[in-house]
């Protein structure tokens, strides 16, 4: 390694500093000294010295041939007073004499080897711990070559920190490329099934190909059949011709072989009569002659009535031919176009279960230990399982969030007032603050179910506005804006109850009330059939009876619906049709406002049913979320997937995607298709807040 040379080139006269190890600096002397030794060394030939720079830029007179067998003494280095030594090391040879500063170094490192345990596991890291302090104090004091001594440490614990790393790296390469071949397995087994298919669909073809040659060479043979038929008839037409004209003639010889016997027969002339039979027989061999020139010019010809019934037999046979091979080939390009339609589908699911794969392994996290929760929650465990009884984790999150968000607002004496924007709901406009009422859950929820009972009878004003009336009617008008807040605060808060979650849902416009309202009136309507059904009023039914009810309510469901409906009721398989059951069980509500297993099994499955509904119409439209669609294309679309609409269900829908009044909607055939457009995100959020459901099966005839 090279170092660099001194600016001077007098050592002895330099002003640099040496820094000793107790500080302090080297005199003229010592200097000197230290120069003339070396001068004496540089002149000796046999010896070869390899100097190195000591702190302050001083050369080290330490020489390379010096043993390194040399054990420290047991001091550290900066406790050694560099002054009061300075003159015995000057004493010492310079050619077998340490340093003094390492002499210390190893000292100190001598005396802290033998300080360690070396009994424990961690040996070699305890080894090393002396000597990284003897290269912290080397650092500290060389301060000319500090900088390079502490980047060579540096870029060591930069290397030993990217170990992990590399480990890190390496391991999530190769579960890359087990993703990639993974992905690439499955991918070849969809080319050879797509291969696999695409030679079926060949075979098919050349089948088909096959068939249409075989009819070709029938047609062919037909033809040449009928020719022949046709030749025969015509030899054996003209035979007979013949044959007629011969017997013709022979009876003309006969007769007048009778009239040459008998010439007074007649009472004629025999002369007029030879010369009639001249003139008959003239004007037979012209008309022989006629007759053979037509024969001759016409021998070939056929009759236009033969050949008319002929070309159209030929024409029907074509035509028959022809559409079944345009049948078969429409059927196959059909059967082409469906296979082609399916393999997109499945590539699209494919990469989307893909991503959602990834998604959930992404954001998947461990499952949470739910009973720590049994100390935390006010009423202890037995209250905590009432609460976590058949809810899921995202569930059980809200259970807990709720809990916490009622002592606060328990806590709270006054809610500050949100102001009069235009973003703010109607009944809760207000500068300055409100008192909260604090009224239990339970009366809250006895509040929400009055508020419907006088909703039902009074709908002209808006739902905002009405709860704010009811309120005002209810308290007073200087009660009602805190009993607003109070309310609101609380429906917010508790989301999982299904008396407030719905009533926030209808108050904040998330939802249509016909939606709170048409299930009220399809729980009436259940529980009065089943009371029909009832028929001695003992208040149970056979669990045919429920089947029955199920089934006349709810035409459209499939039958594992209707299982689980009556699973939820109380029916098991092992169950037979005669066990009774306690029907009026099934609507009752508990002091919360929650239903039972039956009633809230109802609503769970009319959401799931409009979320397929709506489902369905996105695929019936073929469009994306953020596409425009138009009013005659969802009209086309929603009596597509539901032909069973009537009219005024259809234009309830239309309206509510369109956001315009029944009156102006205009009727079927008159709508133009660059006019009135949703983008087709919106038209289903909107038809989602509203009670959509379906009328009928997609094979039902569209009614009137």
């Amino acid at each position: 390694m090279a170092f660099p040379k001194p600016r001077s080139s007098s050592f002895a006269t330099t002003s640099r500093t040496h820094m000793r190890p107790s500080g302090g600096t080297i005199d003229d002397s010592f200097l000197t000294e230290i120069k003339n030794t070396q001068n004496r060394k540089l002149s000796q030939k046999q010896k070869t010295l390899s100097c190195q720079f000591s702190i302050g830029d001083q050369l080290s007179p330490w020489p390379t041939y010096t043993t390194d067998q040399t054990i420290l003494h047991n001091r550290k280095p900066c406790s050694y007073d560099y002054r009061k030594r300075a003159g015995s090391w000057q004493k010492q040879p310079l050619g077998i004499t340490k340093p003094r500063y390492l002499e210390q170094l190893e000292n100190y490192l001598r005396k802290e080897l033998l300080l360690l345990d070396l009994s424990t596991d961690s040996t070699q890291e305890l080894r090393l711990q002396p000597y990284r302090e003897i290269f912290e104090f080397f650092i500290e004091d060389f301060k000319t070559y500090k900088p390079l001594l502490s980047s060579i440490t540096y870029q060591r614990e930069k290397i030993r920190a990217l170990e992990p790393l590399k480990a890190k790296l390496v391991t999530v390469n190769e579960d890359c490329n087990e993703k990639i071949l993974a992905m690439r397995a499955e991918e070849r087994y969809e080319i050879s099934m797509l291969k696999r298919e695409k030679m079926n669909l060949l075979k098919l073809i050349d089948k088909k190909n096959e068939e249409k040659i075989s009819l070709q060479s029938e047609v062919s043979k037909l033809r040449k059949n009928l020719a022949e038929e046709y030749l025969r008839y015509l030899s054996e037409r003209d035979a007979r011709k013949i044959l007629i004209a011969d017997l013709n003639e022979l009876r003309y010889q006969r007769e007048d072989m009778s009239l040459a016997q008998s010439p007074g027969i007649w009472g004629e002339d025999p002369v007029k009569l030879t010369l009639a039979l001249k003139m008959a027989r003239q004007d037979l061999t012209r008309t022989q002659m006629e007759l053979n020139t037509m024969k001759a010019n016409f021998g070939d010809v056929v009759p236009r009535r033969d050949f008319e019934m002929q070309e159209k037999t030929n024409k029907d046979l074509q035509e028959q031919v022809l559409d079944s091979l345009r049948s078969d080939y429409e059927e196959v390009c059909k059967e082409h176009e469906i296979l082609l339609q399916l393999h997109m589908t499945t590539l699209k699911e494919r990469d989307q279960f893909h991503s959602e794969l990834q998604e959930i392994q992404r954001t998947s996290t461990p499952r949470p230990d739910w009973s720590k929760c049994e100390d935390v929650v006010a009423g202890g465990p037995d209250r905590w399982q009432k609460l976590a009884e058949g809810k899921n984790s995202d569930q059980l999150v809200d259970v807990l969030l709720e809990e916490i968000g009622e002592g606060l607002l328990r806590e709270k004496d006054f809610f500050p007032g949100l102001g009069y924007g235009e973003a703010i709901p109607p009944f809760l406009r207000y500068d300055g603050f409100v008192e909260n009422k604090k009224p239990s859950k339970k009366d809250v929820i006895n509040l929400l179910k009055d508020a419907w009972k006088q909703r039902l009878v009074e709908e002209k004003e808006k739902f905002p506005d009405f709860f704010f009336s009811f309120l005002e009617h209810r308290f007073g008008p200087s009660e009602a804006m805190a009993w607003a807040y109070t309310i609101f605060e609380n429906i917010k808060l508790f989301r999982s109850n299904e008396v407030m979650s719905q009533f926030y849902a209808v108050l904040m416009g998330k939802r249509s009330e016909s939606v709170y309202i048409k299930q009220k009136e399809t729980v009436a309507q259940l529980l009065k059939e089943m009371t029909n059904a009832d028929s001695q009023n003992e208040g149970v039914i056979t669990m045919e009876n429920l089947s029955t009810v199920l089934k006349s309510n709810f035409p459209f469901k499939k039958e594992e619906k209707i299982q689980e409906l009556m699973e939820a009721g109380g029916w098991h398989p092992n169950s037979s049709n005669a066990d009774l059951l306690n029907y009026r069980s099934l609507f009752i509500e508990d002091e919360e406002g929650q239903s039972m297993p039956f009633v809230q099994k109802l609503w769970e499955q009319y959401v799931d049913e409009k979320d397929e509904y709506l489902q369905e119409l996105k695929q019936e439209l073929g469009l994306e979320l953020y596409d425009e669609v138009t009013l005659p294309r969802l009209r086309e679309a929603l009596m597509n997937i539901d032909p069973g609409l009537d009219k005024q269900t259809l234009n309830g829908y239309l309206s509510r995607a369109f956001q315009l009044p029944m009156t102006e909607l205009p009727e079927e055939g008159e709508e133009k298709e660059e006019g009135i457009v949703v983008r087709l995100k919106i038209a289903l959020e909107r038809l989602q807040m509203t009670d959509i459901r379906r009328m009928g099966s997609r094979e039902q005839e569209p009614t009137s």
